[in-house]
């Protein structure tokens, strides 16, 4: 095919290799590895005195992760013959996309397919305005020049959690302002107690079941009004240097004309696709964060990946149910299928297996213990309805599980794997053997 990529940002891979995963993974290692320094290596041995953080070294250095992956991508299209067109892009017709190029021109670009992957943006909160200075959205927290004396982060979802947990090793004192009684609402209950009470001890704070009214910035800090998310009980003042706004990400689709094609769009904004990802106008299809599922970098890959191989007279196909999600912090939490509660609730006949890393000869050997896994499998044929890890380089581990998944594996498949010793994925082994045997060899 002959294919165009119409991009405004003025650099390729779009909220995640710009302004989400990518950047914020870099501030992540660089500030574990500051409270590795602070915390654990004279556990090992390894003594220094005098440790200091350097904001703009580690800025720098997030700076040449990205530009290296995006330059990348840059690269990959020339070798494979895509246009890199660089403007904002709108719906024409079905055949035809509108650009208005950066050097101030216009063009109209004519295609047999169009395919949407515009991504998402940072949900506003009434009350709340970004400002990017004082009060920011994931965007200004991934570039703060100076570590915040105090820091708010309102919502205690995946990317609030990740930010927050980022400036308090670098020594911010972070609060958690979540309006749920919970954080993480999409995590099994049991993993999600273990993975607060973690965070605790790391120094992070916790306000649920409350929202923020209100905050104003002045030069110097916010002040925020609180008030209980059930209407009950007696308001709070809180002030912060810096409050972050993570209470979720909607479909990014303004300026396309979606309705002046045709296209549909539901309830919460996302567009509505069939089972090839087109839209209610043939020709136009779209892909990732602007349709229904998971607001996953990943998940929006396999979704173009699918959607190109439809339009090639191919298979093309995405497993929701088996997509992984992830939490970087430290300790990661990974998870894939469903959790204990939503296994409950469908009325399933499950068994439960887990095991502790504090079992695991790795997790022992390196002094990084804290943290499970956890399966859920159908009572009856042990097929795997669901895997939890919290604890070192769950993102990693999490992949076998979801292979296992993919594949419609029982718990005991994996029990008879041969996994290496030592390492962290014995720790999923012997938990897949307390689920299909009743009990794990090392607990």
């Amino acid at each position: 095919m002959k294919v165009a990529c119409v991009e405004g940002r003025g650099s390729l891979g779009g909220t995640c290799l710009n302004v989400g995963c990518i950047p914020s993974k870099a501030l992540l290692q660089s500030s574990h590895m500051y409270a590795e320094a602070q915390h654990s290596f004279s556990k090992h041995g390894v003594l220094v005195d005098g440790v200091t953080v350097d904001v703009a070294a580690m800025q720098q250095q997030k700076g040449s992760a990205v530009e290296g992956l995006t330059k990348g991508i840059e690269g990959l299209f020339k070798k494979n013959k895509v246009e890199y067109i660089k403007g904002w892009g709108k719906l024409k017709s079905a055949t035809q996309v509108e650009v208005s190029t950066v050097d101030g021109g216009t063009s109209v670009l004519a295609a047999k397919n169009i395919i949407i992957a515009t991504g998402s943006e940072v949900t506003p909160l009434p009350g709340v305005p970004v400002d990017e200075r004082r009060i920011v959205s994931s965007t200004g927290a991934l570039s703060l020049d100076r570590v915040p004396g105090s820091m708010v982060v309102i919502g205690g979802g995946y990317i609030g959690l990740e930010l927050g947990s980022v400036w308090a090793r670098l020594g911010a004192e972070v609060t958690v302002v979540e309006f749920l009684d919970r954080i993480v609402p999409s995590m099994d209950g049991e993993v999600r107690r273990a993975f607060q009470r973690s965070l605790q001890k790391q120094g992070l704070k916790f306000k649920l079941s409350t929202k923020v009214a209100s905050a104003e910035a002045d030069d110097n800090r916010v002040r925020l009004e609180l008030q209980p998310s059930k209407g009950d009980g007696a308001g709070e003042t809180m002030t912060a240097d810096v409050v972050l706004v993570s209470t979720g990400r909607r479909p990014f689709t303004q300026g396309l004309n979606l309705e002046g094609v045709g296209v549909i769009t539901d309830s919460r904004g996302c567009i509505v696709v069939d089972d090839h990802f087109q839209t209610a106008v043939p020709g136009i299809y779209a892909i990732g964060d602007v349709i229904p599922g998971p607001m996953l970098a990943h998940k929006a890959e396999e979704d173009g990946v699918a959607c190109v191989e439809l339009l090639a007279g191919r298979s093309g196909h995405v497993n929701y149910n088996t997509v992984p999600s992830i939490v970087y912090t430290w300790p990661e939490v990974a998870s894939v299928g469903k959790t204990e509660e939503q296994v409950k609730a469908e009325g399933t006949d499950y068994k439960v297996g887990k095991f502790s890393f504090m079992a695991n000869s790795r997790a022992r050997s390196v002094d990084d213990t804290d943290g499970l896994v956890k399966f859920i499998a159908d009572a009856k044929t042990d097929k795997i309805l669901g895997a939890h890890i919290m604890g070192p380089n769950a993102g990693e581990l999490i992949g076998e599980c979801v292979l296992a998944m993919e594949y419609g594996a029982s718990s005991e498949d994996i029990a008879r794997t041969c996994h290496g010793h030592p390492t962290l994925s014995e720790a999923v082994k012997e938990a897949a053997m307390a689920t299909a045997f009743g009990k794990a060899i090392h607990s």
